[in-house]
């Protein structure tokens, strides 16, 4: 069955052409002019989007409150969103990414890349039909997006939580620095690799008790090897 993608986009020349393109790959594609329709889109349950490409300037209600909006709402709080801006500068993209964006894309771009992009995002959000991982001490509800450490919640960010899922789906098994970039930062990420040892860092001090569930491979990446 073909995976359904909106797209909410005010310039009828670049929403054409993604439809074009997304069609060409057996997407099926709706398009929304404005914020207001396509959180309509979103909610509805006969038209609800296996994924939603959002630009950031949009008429009436904006791209970032449309976002924050979605990720309120129980339909659509883990649909995959990639936005488009013209915007460039470094806290654009990363307030889009805080308000629960799965990845960022600025104009102009290449639709080629934009296709490739959302591959990479639906086959990130598809992998893996595991729904938690659980030991004596620690629980990930991947489904619900809930961490709990001996008993007690842990409060992560969006980014957190697919960097903790991307390992823990994966335990065992040695992550490299470059493929935690590329799935969970996005496709063929290009910044700087501190960002990935920040979010770790991070990611083990809100784990508190839990925090040695990830270990660090020197020289390669990081391993999940839950609590022992």
């Amino acid at each position: 069955m073909s995976q359904q993608i909106l797209i909410i986009e005010d310039e009828p020349d670049i929403a054409e052409s993604l439809r074009y393109n997304f069609e060409r790959e057996n997407y099926k594609v709706l398009i929304a002019e404005s914020g207001e329709k396509g959180l309509r889109l979103s909610l509805d349950e006969h038209t609800s989007p296996d994924l939603i490409i959002l630009d950031l300037m949009l008429p009436g209600m904006s791209g970032l409150e449309l976002c924050r909006r979605l990720r309120r709402e129980p339909e659509t709080r883990r649909t995959p969103i990639i936005m488009l801006t013209a915007k460039v500068t470094e806290s654009d993209k990363i307030t889009g990414l805080e308000m629960g964006a799965d990845d960022y894309i600025v104009k102009p771009f290449s639709v080629k890349e934009v296709v490739a992009r959302v591959r990479a995002v639906l086959r990130r959000s598809d992998s893996g039909s595991i729904p938690r991982y659980e030991d004596d001490k620690l629980s990930i509800d991947f489904e619900d997006m809930r961490v709990v450490c001996s008993g007690n919640d842990v409060k992560l960010t969006r980014k957190e939580f697919a960097l903790l899922t991307n390992l823990a789906k994966n335990a065992g098994r040695v992550a490299t620095r470059q493929n935690l970039l590329d799935n969970v930062w996005g496709y063929s990420y290009f910044g700087d690799t501190r960002t990935l040892d920040v979010h770790i860092r991070r990611l083990r001090q809100k784990l508190g008790d839990c925090g040695n569930c990830i270990e660090t491979v020197v020289g390669i990446g990081y391993r999940f090897i839950g609590m022992k």
